[in-house]
């Protein structure tokens, strides 16, 4: 008796270590509501997002992260979490599916997932520490029947380094399997050693096999990038084949009509929001694709304070363009809900006129011209229609601005440079800003989100200012400021 005490002593021990080597998660208080800017419960945050449909199911596998990226010497403790919705509107919240079980695991890393003769294969990079103290990545893969309860396979990690890459980057993988030859295609994060700019050896090498076992480096998939093009993706949709990857923090793609290249550039990046992270797709009904990242925190709660690992997350909908460029907008079963919309009331301060109940011009050809409207709510969503008249040099509003404007963000659109700024971030080559725009800005807590044209969107996470006006404003020029609308929204806190 007594050594089945001791024995069961041991092991209750040994689960209660096991159980500790990764962050605690739990599924069941998290919001099975609207994910939309969400982050979950406990002090916890969402970080690379890594989503995958499957049988009408977007299943969001997403690295949880409890100290931006510190935990473990820094190393990250990052493992696998999953959200699950069938509509985009109601979500299941799943416990951790790869998950920290061994000491020597300092990250289950980003990585991607596919579905191939009725089992889920989930490929990732583990970092850890080597015998000689270094810091390495390398690739483990695990099996599931359900997408849920995965089996980590052996030997783990399956593979080491390519020849002539980084040892310490080699990390990300995103897998796909070729139907006709049945082989396993990976794209993996890396550095090449021996590039011939020093300083542009970022690349994508492309490994393949058919066993699991044993894997052939092939040409790699992209090559000369000025950092570790991070967290690829890739995806072939209306004739064109997409490469996403990430670049010092921001996320581009090229796209081909062929499978490996010859890549080219598109007219416009519209997943390069700077506060929006790790931007990655899947498929959706009706031949949607919806795309999913994170909005990185800031230090400090700081307005001009620099970004954190781990936020909230972000979604946006994916459409194609004749030839093949994406554009971006809200997708429409994600917008938050709102309570009746309140009278505008606009003061015409300096050049304007209102021009109904809902709407106001600015005619200042010499300057700057302004009006404002009072009692905006934090956080609320506003939409309106502006239409700039013949030549102007800029427009725009100030968001949860004070008198004068003195404060607050400015959401600026200037035709002629053909940026959008919103507050410190700006996005470019944004087009058709000296024609009519429809503008859709939700402002949620500590973050504003902008959707223009329904095309491109930008994003910013925006804590300090919390002014209760909102300005409008036009300089060298005329805009027509139009059909405003400002609702509350109805739910004040993001989880």
């Amino acid at each position: 008796m007594k050594k089945s005490l001791i024995f069961l002593f041991l092991l209750c021990c040994g689960i209660s270590l096991q159980a500790q080597l990764g962050v605690r998660y739990d599924p069941t208080i998290q919001s099975t509501g609207n994910l939309q800017y969400w982050r979950p419960k406990g002090n916890l945050f969402v970080g690379d997002c890594m989503p995958f449909f499957h049988k009408g199911t977007y299943s969001l596998y997403w690295l949880l992260d409890s100290a931006h990226h510190a935990s473990l010497n820094g190393l990250g403790g990052h493992q696998w979490a999953l959200s699950k919705t069938t509509d985009l509107k109601t979500w299941k919240q799943e416990p951790v599916v790869i998950g920290i079980d061994e000491e020597w695991e300092k990250s289950i890393c980003t990585g991607s997932i596919v579905f191939y003769k009725n089992l889920y294969y989930a490929f990732y990079a583990t970092r850890l520490i080597n015998k000689e103290g270094q810091v390495n990545e390398q690739l483990s893969y695990a099996i599931s029947k359900d997408g849920i309860h995965f089996d980590k396979q052996k030997p783990n990690p399956f593979y080491t380094s390519a020849p002539g890459y980084s040892k310490r980057d080699f990390r990300d993988p995103k897998v796909f399997v070729d139907e006709k030859t049945g082989e396993f295609h990976l794209f993996v994060s890396s550095w090449q050693e021996s590039s011939v700019l020093r300083h542009a050896g970022g690349a994508l090498v492309h490994l393949v096999s058919k066993d699991l076992k044993d894997w052939k480096v092939l040409d790699p998939v992209l090559t000369g990038q000025s950092s570790v093009p991070e967290c690829p993706d890739y995806f072939f949709w209306k004739g064109w084949y997409y490469l996403v990857y990430g670049d010092n923090g921001d996320t581009f793609y090229i796209k081909s009509k062929s499978p490996y290249g010859p890549w080219e550039e598109p007219r416009y990046q519209a997943i390069n929001e700077s506060w929006t992270n790790v931007v990655k797709t899947a498929g959706f009904r009706d031949d949607r694709r919806i795309a999913s990242g994170w909005i990185p925190s800031r230090d400090q709660d700081k307005d001009n304070n620099g970004e954190r690992f781990g936020g909230n997350l972000v979604f946006r909908e994916l459409s194609q363009e004749a030839d093949g460029t994406l554009s971006a907008k809200f997708p429409a079963e994600m917008l938050p809900e709102t309570l009746a919309a309140i009278p505008l009331k606009p003061v015409p301060d300096l050049y304007a006129t209102a021009a109904g109940a809902d709407g106001l011009n600015i005619k200042a050809p010499n300057g700057i011209g302004a009006a404002h409207a009072e009692a905006i709510p934090l956080n609320c969503r506003i939409t309106l229609e502006i239409e700039p008249a013949g030549s102007i040099d800029e427009y725009g509003l100030y968001l949860r601005a004070n008198e004068r404007a003195e404060s607050g963000y400015r959401l600026n659109f200037s035709p002629n440079s053909r940026t959008v700024s919103l507050g410190n971030t700006m996005i470019r080559a944004v087009e058709d800003l000296d024609k009519p725009v429809k503008v859709d800005i939700i402002m949620k807590d500590d973050i504003i989100d902008v959707s223009i044209g329904g095309r491109r969107c930008i994003i910013n996470r925006t804590p300090e200012q919390k002014g209760r006006m909102l300005w409008f404003y036009a300089k060298h020029g005329e805009a027509r400021f139009k059909s405003v609308k400002i609702s509350p929204l109805k739910e004040e806190r993001i989880n």
